[in-house]
């Protein structure tokens, strides 16, 4: 049942990230840092959904992607709090907060192995 769950969520976050190839090349010429972000979301998002094949084998990527969704949560919330964004980006920060989380509460766990000694 988790591992439904883990790649229900995979697959819903791969097609967000992968969204944000219209704005990526939308903000191409206005601004330029904002479509260069998003064109890892886009190559992030590629990576999720490869990884509904096999959750285990992508460990590392679902890693990658829930510390740094909330990584950018909590500087973008900073950000938002300091008044150096708009307020409204705390809608981003909630979005990626839940991400980060949700992946983190359902990544698979390394087994749990025994190793023999052979004498």
């Amino acid at each position: 049942m988790r591992e439904r769950v883990l790649k229900a969520v995979l697959g819903v976050v791969g097609v967000l990230f992968l969204a944000t190839t219209y704005p990526m090349v939308v903000f191409v010429r206005q601004e330029p840092s904002l479509s260069m972000m998003f064109s890892l979301y886009v190559v992030l998002g590629v990576f999720l959904l490869l990884a509904i094949r096999d959750p285990w084998a992508s460990r590392s990527v679902i890693a990658f992607t829930a510390w740094s969704s909330l990584a950018h949560a909590g500087w973008m919330g900073m950000q938002a709090g300091y008044h150096m964004v708009a307020m409204g980006e705390m809608i981003g920060v909630a979005v990626l907060a839940v991400i980060g989380v949700t992946l983190i509460a359902l990544a698979p766990q390394k087994p749990n192995v025994k190793y023999a000694v052979v004498r």
